[in-house]
């Protein structure tokens, strides 16, 4: 009788928690849908006839950054007429995305964008240095095995901008307009177009079979487009400082400072940028002085000697600007007729500088789709075809993402005994150097973005910080924060995992939209 209460009990709390469950999806389907309706717009509602104020073209692509433009130029000189819609054309100023990976360098190569380095004062960037608590190791990039041109780059983000704008409108068929796309214009579920407003304030719709989203990462048309859950860890405090010798020349420096990293890297023959990461979404007041006076007290005493007095002039000279660092994973809704790229559709933390290599990476995978349809108007075998593009870019999107999300962690000062010993585990782990370094940084410069030796690495640095507080003889104490050590880095590293899709990260091939055929006409 008691076993048959016990089995009751089991199969009714099953039944409530599957009843849970799909309430939860169908709240969220009609969440997304009540969030999808603020940017979109019935194309009947717009204009009778889905033409183009601008003449027919095939693809639209919204924004005009790094992935824009670099898309631009790819389907422009692929044959596709291609009409760009930027909310400014003048040369963007930020203080993120200054530094291109190699295998970043790699996918600018094979796009034909690799010139777009030149002429804007860009510095090549061979490995890092890594410092902490007065001590320091050098890490090179593994590139051996690679011809001598290929190396990171960093440099003044809106010049290298500019430099693919040139690029993209050099093509005949590429048109490159100022404008605020304010709706996506649909018709039965399909994306048509855009409505966007001109720089002069007139209101005009552009139609084409494929609209592109490349809006960056304030983006206010992702939410049509899929199902953002933006995270905003920290924030990034920018200098430039001038006059300042590197502790290593054409490389960058990751400081582990309390509480959280600092990045300094050249951004041109003159200048070096420094990030000073500070937790949470508050930073301490600019006009009050109050940032000042932490970035003197706090930060300035934990810079290596070579760079103090560049900073500190930095400070006094004022020029403070501070950015969110946002992580959003990817979570599309696939729509007919539209595609999310970039910072719009998918972000980490800036810490890692992988964003830019994973936008070309992304642009890599959607041309080779693209390249085989001559006709892009038959929207739902396009879109059912082009699921394939959220499996294929998984493996190196999610190792880059997976990546920049624990390294950000594991950098992070704590007062937790366990995460002391893991970040000075890595740190010991990459002074190894050979295969121990090797290993972490090819992941790190997206040269070989395996999610397999990512894992791999994350854990040989936790078993290694267990081996450290084991020798030479292990204590009560000592095993149970060994024990805590590994349950730390597990609790790290899952969750980001998790978010990204462990199916699609570790095993594509076993995702149907792996194996789909471009569509026959």
């Amino acid at each position: 009788m008691a076993d048959q209460y016990v089995w009751g009990w089991i199969l009714g709390s099953l039944l409530a928690l599957g009843a849970l469950f799909t309430m939860t999806v169908r709240k969220r389907k009609r969440d997304g849908i009540s969030g999808r309706s603020e940017f979109v717009k019935s194309v009947s509602a717009v204009n009778g006839k889905c033409r183009s104020d601008n003449g027919d073209v095939d693809v639209i692509i919204v924004g005009a950054g790094v992935a824009g433009a670099a898309l631009a130029h790819t389907l422009g000189k692929d044959g596709r007429r291609v009409h760009v819609i930027e909310r400014d054309l003048t040369e963007p100023d930020r203080i993120v995305g200054e530094l291109l990976q190699p295998g970043g360098y790699l996918k600018l190569i094979e796009l034909g964008l690799e010139d777009c380095v030149e002429k804007i004062d860009a510095q090549r960037v061979y490995g890092y240095g890594l410092f902490k608590d007065g001590k320091h190791t050098h890490l090179s990039y593994p590139l051996e095995n690679f011809d001598s041109n290929v190396s990171g780059w960093s440099f003044h983000n809106g010049r290298f901008i500019q430099r693919m704008r040139e690029k993209a409108t050099s093509l005949p068929n590429v048109l490159l307009e100022q404008g605020t796309v304010t709706t996506l214009l649909e018709e039965k579920g399909t994306v048509k177009g855009v409505q966007y407003k001109t720089k002069d304030g007139k209101e005009l719709t552009a139609f084409a079979p494929l609209t592109i989203v490349c809006d960056g990462c304030f983006s206010n048309l992702r939410r049509s487009l899929c199902n953002p859950q933006v995270d905003v860890p920290s924030c990034f405090v920018g200098l430039v400082l001038e006059n300042c010798e590197l502790p290593y020349i054409n490389h960058g420096h990751v400081i582990l400072a309390d509480p959280s990293p600092i990045l300094v890297y050249p951004i041109s023959s003159t200048e070096v940028r420094c990030l000073v990461d500070v937790p949470g979404q508050k930073v301490p007041s600019i006009a009050s002085g109050e940032m000042a006076s932490y970035l003197k007290t706090v930060v300035a005493p934990q810079v290596p000697p070579e760079i103090y007095a560049s900073f500190v002039a930095a400070v006094e000279k004022g020029n403070i600007r501070t950015m969110p660092n946002r992580s959003m994973p990817a979570a599309p809704y696939p729509t007919p007729g539209a595609l999310l790229m970039g910072d719009a559709f998918n972000m980490r933390h800036p810490l890692t500088g992988g964003g830019m290599t994973v936008a070309l990476s992304d642009i890599v995978v959607l041309r080779d789709l693209l390249r085989p349809l001559h006709d892009l108007n038959d929207a739902p075998t396009l879109c059912r075809y082009l699921e394939s593009f959220y499996t294929l870019r998984k493996p190196v999107a999610s190792t880059i993402n997976t990546l920049a999300g624990a390294l950000y962690k594991v950098f992070c000062a704590s007062p937790d005994q366990a995460r002391k010993e893991m970040r000075q585990a890595c740190f010991d782990y990459l002074s190894l150097g050979g295969a121990f370094s090797n290993g972490p940084v090819s992941l790190l410069s997206g040269l070989n973005p395996r999610p397999l030796s990512l894992v791999l690495h994350f854990f040989a640095v936790a078993v290694y910080g267990v081996g450290r507080l084991l020798l030479p003889f292990p204590s009560p104490k000592r095993l149970w924060i060994g024990a805590r050590l590994i349950s730390g880095a597990s609790g790290i590293i899952f969750p980001i995992i998790k978010a990204e899709g462990v199916r699609q990260m570790f095993f594509p091939a076993t995702v149907p939209a792996y194996y789909r055929a471009p569509p026959v006409k």
